[in-house]
């Protein structure tokens, strides 16, 4: 294999030898002067031992490693990892009559570091976060529909918003192959549409998916909040639960007419349900205390960087607090962070504080995280980003 070459600082190999995929600028001793973004890189340590081969990105996380030792990097080897995580979605049950959305590849999680694919029907969204993956794009897209069951069609390529604007790609969002063909799909027996041409992430948030069961659990009789809605997925599964009245809140109007959408395709006409496009803290604010007594929190990454780990614990604090003043005794909180940057310990500090300064008494129900669709490499704990709690506010 002629792949450019990195070699790395004595010392610096440990965390690769723990299987860890990052290497970092600072590891790096010598690199090839002809290295370009998203070339394939051969990794070496100080003593010339050969570690594995990835992509090469200019910043602070410069190689992503693929594959240890010389396995090549070539369209075999995608189809070989799509073909493993395939199986391994099919081990989870996730293809079923009453469910065809589900996450593909969740980057290192499916040892496939900046390569993100979630499936909708037979189609499948690809999303790229490093210029390797972008390169690699149609060998990704070919061997997608080459797999198992026939089951994806198209495959559209959704990275113009993912990709590190200092890379120069231009990427353009598009059909790499097949076409549009129905924005419906199916999720646990429940119905909605995805807009992955315009919409957030790849269209929907199918991190969700057994949280949303769960919520669905607590629903019977009680009148349910969704904060921070996007395209209402918590909002259908309370009413499908039971739910007196399910009210669905975002910012943007752009999210309420998707929820609202989505609610009439499950429920169409049930007058349970009302959206409002409102500002989240403006609606807690202004809400009567009492009006809810099942409150959903789930709001957008408030940190994406560590840079922003302080403000975002304040906005959880600032959040949660409102939540807790203003829900029903006997009321049930889910609430959670989608921040990589904010960990376990520190989003339920941030809770902890609310609940603390609220003075309610609070229980912790259930602890949450992110579906098995979304794995966590064990050797790459920064993939466990969902965190939520269940709490039972008196």
């Amino acid at each position: 294999m002629n792949y450019k070459k990195i070699t790395l600082r004595r010392g610096k190999e440990e965390s690769l030898k723990r299987f860890h995929p990052w290497v970092f600028s600072g590891a790096i001793a010598t690199a090839d002067d002809s290295i370009e973004e998203g070339d394939l890189v051969s990794v070496f340590a100080a003593d010339g031992r050969h570690i594995g081969n990835g992509h090469f990105q200019v910043g602070s996380i410069m190689v992503r490693i693929l594959s240890w030792g010389d396995t090549a990097i070539d369209d075999d080897f995608y189809a070989e990892r799509l073909a493993q995580a395939w199986r391994v979605r099919k081990a989870l049950g996730l293809m079923r009559p009453d469910n065809n959305s589900f996450r593909l590849v969740h980057g290192e999680g499916d040892f496939l570091p900046g390569l993100v694919v979630d499936v909708y029907g037979n189609t499948a969204v690809i999303q790229a976060h490093s210029p390797g993956m972008h390169f690699a794009r149609k060998s990704i897209a070919q061997a997608l529909v080459n797999l198992p069951d026939g089951v994806i069609k198209n495959v559209y390529y959704k990275s113009e918003t993912t990709l590190p604007y200092k890379a120069h790609l231009d990427p353009e969002n598009q059909y790499l192959i097949g076409a549009f063909d129905s924005d419906v799909a199916i999720e646990n027996g429940l119905r909605f549409h995805v807009d992955w041409l315009r919409g957030q992430k790849t269209g929907f948030f199918v991190d969700q998916r057994e949280n949303r069961a769960l919520l669905e659990r607590y629903s019977a009789g009680r009148r349910v909040l969704n904060m921070f809605c996007y395209t209402g997925g918590f909002s259908f599964y309370a009413m499908r639960g039971g739910a007196q009245l399910v009210h669905s809140v975002d910012s943007s109007g752009k999210a309420v007419s998707l929820t609202e959408r989505n609610v009439e395709l499950n429920y169409p006409g049930d007058e349970r349900h009302k959206a409002f496009a409102q500002d989240a803290f403006d609606y807690l604010d202004t809400m009567p205390a009492g009006a809810y007594n099942l409150i959903i929190l789930d709001p957008p990454a408030f940190a994406k960087h560590k840079s922003a780990l302080k403000n975002a614990l304040i906005g959880y604090r600032r959040l949660n607090a409102k939540a807790f003043s203003k829900i029903e005794s006997g009321g049930v909180l889910f609430t959670f962070s989608c921040s990589q940057a904010v960990n376990k310990e520190q989003f339920r500090l941030a809770v902890f504080s609310a609940a603390a300064q609220s003075r309610r008494k609070v229980r912790i129900l259930h602890q949450l995280t992110q579906p098995a669709d979304h794995p966590i490499n064990i050797y790459h704990p920064e993939g466990e980003y969902l965190k939520g709690l269940v709490l039972y506010v008196e």
